[in-house]
């Protein structure tokens, strides 16, 4: 069995908002703004250049309160980093798979699960970065916690002798 732990998720994408809007806008704004710009404009491709939205914070300068407007474009350049992580350590888990199950995964793709599959466009980021498919869990929030207590019903199939 292959796999690797990236600990890159939604949280993380939203850290990554505020430190571009901080760094480009000399603004400062919280979590939860930058969650909501993430789910309003937020796109792991630049397929919506024109989405945008007004962003309310404090100005790193001055202190007082400041809104800007904040562009799709923007929302993406702020995640490349990260999503550039997970396309690189999806390819080298791939890379280091066992050819039976590779050939599972050219025909049944690969599923994203969690907060993070919620980003517009990621599925179609990594399918075409990777050449395979790429399908979005039907409840990504759910499938996490619903898969763990699959596994610990049947724990008895999946020890090791």
């Amino acid at each position: 069995m292959t796999s690797k732990s990236l600990r890159y998720a939604g949280d993380r994408m939203n850290q990554a908002i505020v430190n571009y809007i901080k760094a480009n806008h000399q603004l400062l704004i919280g979590m939860r703004t930058a969650e909501a710009i993430k789910v309003e404009i937020g796109t792991a491709t630049d397929s919506d250049p024109d989405a945008s939205m007004n962003v309310r914070g404090r100005d790193t300068i001055d202190g007082l309160p400041k809104q800007i407007k904040v562009n799709s474009s923007e929302v993406t350049e702020a995640l490349q980093e990260g999503l550039q992580s997970i396309i690189d350590t999806t390819k080298q888990v791939l890379q280091e798979t066992p050819p039976e199950l590779s050939a599972d995964i050219i025909d049944r793709g690969i599923m994203i699960t969690g907060g993070g599959a919620l980003l517009k466009n990621i599925d179609k980021l990594i399918a075409d970065s990777l050449q395979i498919p790429v399908l979005i869990a039907e409840s990504p929030l759910e499938s996490v916690a619903l898969g763990t207590g699959i596994l610990l019903q049947h724990i008895e199939k999946h020890e090791r002798h």
